[in-house]
């Protein structure tokens, strides 16, 4: 990204948000629905994501509202009803860096699609709508067919590891979840997103 579309004022408030990883298995192994943003959204226009989400003031508070909220996105975006808030197995938890200017705490959950689930796009905040293997979808991405955001990539990574639906949410119930909180380093014009850990890499 460029250095001039960080924020260099007042730390903006993360909006509190929710994604939904939905699963089902196939003759191939385990796929994952995936939705396409609308291209002339300001905010990650174009990007292929989860489901999801802002959490609504309606939804309440807490835990409850991320899971009313990650429910509530699935069916507007990709027109998938029958998952229940308490069908929801958390996931991951993702904090935007305190440098951008549009910033997300966002609750990323698993669970199983109903059977015959197929999901529509809405045409609007969505326009494409596919179901895929997480290793196929991060292989178009780096052919540069798709774009992917950083959380993407990392959360279809890590469910790549699993060959089916049991054995990822087994892995998943009582997981500690720990925020990520990736931060920005800039280097002149540019700036990079890295991940807690990870050591810059040297400049040539």
């Amino acid at each position: 990204m460029k250095s001039e579309q960080l924020n260099d004022g007042p730390v903006a408030t993360p909006r509190l948000a929710a994604s939904l990883l939905l699963l089902r298995d196939s003759g191939d192994g385990l796929e994952l629905l995936m939705v396409r943003r609308n291209p002339a959204q300001r905010f990650m226009g174009g990007y292929w994501v989860f489901p999801g989400g802002a959490v609504d003031a309606h939804e309440g508070a807490g835990e409850v509202a991320h899971r009313a909220a990650a429910v509530r996105e699935l069916h507007e975006e990709a027109g998938v009803q029958g998952v229940s808030p308490s069908q929801l197995v958390k996931f991951s938890r993702w904090i935007t860096p305190e440098l951008l200017p549009i910033r997300f705490d966002t609750h990323f959950y698993l669970a199983r699609a109903p059977d015959g689930a197929q999901g529509c796009c809405d045409g609007h905040e969505c326009v494409d709508l596919r179901w895929d293997a997480p290793c196929t979808v991060l292989d178009a991405h780096h052919r540069g067919a798709l774009e992917l955001a950083l959380p993407t990539r990392r959360l279809l990574a890590q469910v790549s590891e699993f060959a089916n639906v049991h054995e990822l949410l087994h892995h998943a119930h009582g997981r500690e979840i720990v925020p990520v909180r990736p931060r920005v380093l800039r280097g002149g014009e540019v700036a990079r997103v890295v991940l807690p850990g990870e050591k810059p890499t040297p400049r040539s």
